[in-house]
């Protein structure tokens, strides 16, 4: 059996979640998303709990056993506390700002990179060099700050770029001069 499809995901009494048929809506005080229930797996609720089960041993059930349990604990996370991945601009001159909703980056090209953000996705930044990335659903903060992040990615030799605040970027050593 597997190990996270088995643990029930513990609902809060400020959630209230609606099975109905193969979709889940969970709706909190951070706002309401729908969750899909994977093929070959059932979901009911009792006693503050909602509990993933599968119909068989088959492949494609198991699989889907530990997706869908995961899927729900996220939903039921993000309507509750939300989400918020932070990144961090290194470099020379390299800097951002916000203008309304959306963040104006100065990172080494000739022109400023604007990013709006997606539905759901709001950004704040503390200071000049940090970025951060708040949201209600998991899967789209984590793709927004993904595309923050590929448009000036990290490089080895001085660490210059955006970067996620908790990566470690491999520095490599210059030409032996």
């Amino acid at each position: 059996m597997s190990r996270i499809g088995k643990a029930p995901v513990p609902v809060p009494g400020n959630v209230e979640m609606n099975i109905s048929g193969q979709e889940i809506r969970v709706k909190g005080p951070k706002g309401e998303l729908t969750v899909p229930v994977g093929s070959g797996v059932t979901v009911r609720q009792e006693d503050g709990e909602a509990i993933v089960e599968r119909q068989s041993d088959a492949p494609e059930h198991r699989a889907m056993h530990g997706l869908t349990r995961s899927l729900i604990y996220n939903a039921v996370t993000g309507v509750t506390d939300g989400f918020t991945k932070t990144l961090q601009i290194a470099g020379v001159g390299y800097r951002g700002a916000l203008q309304g909703r959306d963040i104006n980056l100065q990172v080494g090209y000739s022109h400023p990179v604007t990013i709006t953000p997606r539905e759901g996705i709001d950004f704040e930044m503390p200071n000049a060099t940090t970025i951060v990335v708040r949201g209600i659903d998991k899967q789209r903060v984590g793709q927004q700050a993904a595309e923050i992040r590929r448009v000036r990615p990290p490089e080895p030799y001085k660490g210059k770029g955006i970067r996620y605040s908790d990566e470690q970027i491999r520095r490599k050593v210059g030409k032996a001069g």
